[in-house]
């Protein structure tokens, strides 16, 4: 199987992405639930797959597999931006942030 052809630069990319759409944001006060609108349903899950391919990676480098560490923290960076792409597409759709509040 060919690895992927990842280099800094690519971590590098997302997190300048995510700073830009953070520009825009507002401040984060809360835990968010996944929802609102389906697209913003959709990067929460695509995050959700996102994180379990990192988990499944330092599963392998556990077993003492090679995992490239740059691998790692791409699929780190990229759960990031997913999350945030999620608030930033909800904030373009005017979508409310759903908070999560714990039960009493």
């Amino acid at each position: 199987m060919k690895r992927p052809d990842l280099h800094e630069a690519d971590v590098k990319a997302l997190e300048d992405a995510m700073d830009q759409m953070d520009e825009i944001l507002p401040e984060m006060k809360h835990f968010i639930l996944p929802g609102g609108h389906i697209a913003v349903s959709h990067c929460h899950i695509a995050r959700c797959v996102c994180r379990r391919a990192e988990r499944l990676c330092v599963a392998l480098q556990d077993e003492g597999q090679p995992v490239e560490p740059l691998v790692l923290q791409y699929l780190n960076r990229l759960s990031d931006y997913l999350f945030v792409l999620a608030r930033y597409v909800g904030h373009q759709l005017q979508v409310e942030e759903l908070p999560w509040r714990p039960r009493m």
